[in-house]
């Protein structure tokens, strides 16, 4: 084991943990681990899946009611939906905007394919955007020139846990008569502005995938917004067309919430703002360790508060870096190596390369650093050092 050089430390607002008490565990550090989490809640969440399991309301059950009211006051909101996943919370809110076959929603080419997806779902055309470089979310410049006479909505992505220009994306969308959609799947607890994600525009997406800084145990999403009428509509959609059994108003979906995915999230989102803070704190230590190499560390807006579900950073010969780093034990990963206008799948919306260079400059570049709810300041450390190692520091 290496004692760490406190040297390397800076000063801030968020405290340093004492250095001097962290020596270098030469343990694995894996890219996200659940269980420092789960630990700390275990007999809650044993509590809550067993509560279900006994009322055996498996379908739309109590806790999904209470965790949907429960979601909606912590994003501030009026309205929570839960569903399936992230994916059918974006599908869900075209949809019931009916959005379809003709239309055209403005989409960041950096981003995890689903939010590109959801639009084709719904047989609209995703019309791609380039990413600020700083930010790495949408450029709000380029959505104000992407707006045709068939743009019925923009869906900015809160791309790795900090929110998009909210005030300038919503700027665009009144000019144009446009529904704004925040896919808010990376973002659970971040503020803008003061103001909560999922409270910023017409509606929100989230996702409960289990890696999610809310996450369940398995797929789950929720719709969140202001508009009790779009609520509803969502309400219905989910459930094959249907708010009363055996009654169905219209044609619709099978994107239920499951109870014990709620019962799950109902405790978790007890203790998202203290994980929450957890990352800014293992963020800040990244940033201090890490400011004397030629990494491209994360720009945090002024105004925003961003909760890291990932820590992207930007280096030359990235490949080289992350096998050095496997073979010291730390796991890592690339968020996203291809973009959406160059998979395969995607061909057809007839983009190619160039066309969107500075998503396409960065995806050769960034790499994704272990973060993770409660990580332990040693874990950082641990990466941090091997990181330096790496570059002779």
């Amino acid at each position: 084991m290496t004692a760490v050089d406190h040297n390397l430390l800076g000063d801030s607002q968020i405290p340093l943990p004492a250095v001097d008490d962290h020596v270098i565990d030469l343990r694995p550090v894996p890219f996200v681990d659940l269980s420092l989490e789960h630990d700390l809640i275990r007999d809650a969440l044993d509590g809550a899946v067993r509560s279900v399991v006994e009322k055996g309301d498996f379908i739309l059950g109590e806790a999904v009611h209470r965790f949907e009211e429960a979601f909606a006051r912590y994003c501030e909101a009026d309205q929570a939906v839960g569903v399936d996943s992230g994916f059918s919370a974006l599908e869900l809110i075209l949809r019931g905007l009916d959005i379809g076959p003709g239309d055209e929603v403005i989409v960041p080419a950096n981003t995890f394919v689903a939010t590109a997806a959801a639009v084709e779902s719904c047989g609209a055309r995703p019309v791609i955007v380039d990413m600020d470089p700083a930010t790495y979310n949408i450029d709000p410049d380029r959505v104000a020139a992407a707006v045709g006479p068939r743009t019925r909505a923009i869906i900015p992505v809160h791309l790795y846990g900090q929110p998009a220009e909210m005030d300038r994306i919503a700027a665009v969308a009144a000019r144009h008569g446009l529904a704004v959609i925040e896919d808010a799947c990376q973002a659970h607890g971040a503020r803008y502005r003061g103001a909560r994600t999922g409270s910023l525009a017409t509606a929100a997406a989230f996702s409960f995938y289990p890696s999610k800084n809310l996450g369940a145990f398995g797929d789950g999403g929720a719709v969140v917004t202001n508009d009790r009428a779009l609520a509803d509509r969502i309400r219905s959609l989910r459930n094959l067309g249907s708010t009363r059994k055996y009654h169905h108003s219209e044609r619709g979906f099978n994107r239920r919430l499951d109870t014990l995915h709620a019962a799950v999230l109902e405790v978790k989102l007890g203790v998202l703002d203290a994980s929450n803070q957890s990352r800014r704190e293992a963020a800040h230590l990244y940033e201090h360790l890490l400011g004397p190499t030629p990494l491209v560390l994360p720009v945090t807006l002024d105004h925003g508060d961003h909760v890291f579900h990932l820590y992207v950073v930007q280096v030359e010969d990235r490949s080289s870096l992350q096998a050095y780093l496997h073979d010291e034990g730390v796991a890592t990963g690339i968020h996203y190596p291809v973009p959406i206008h160059l998979q395969e799948g995607y061909r057809s919306l007839g983009y190619g390369p160039g066309d969107f260079p500075v998503t396409e400059a960065a995806a050769a570049r960034i790499l994704s650093l272990p973060m993770f709810g409660r990580m332990p300041p040693s874990a950082v450390i641990r990466t941090s050092q091997a990181i330096l190692s790496y570059f002779g520091i």
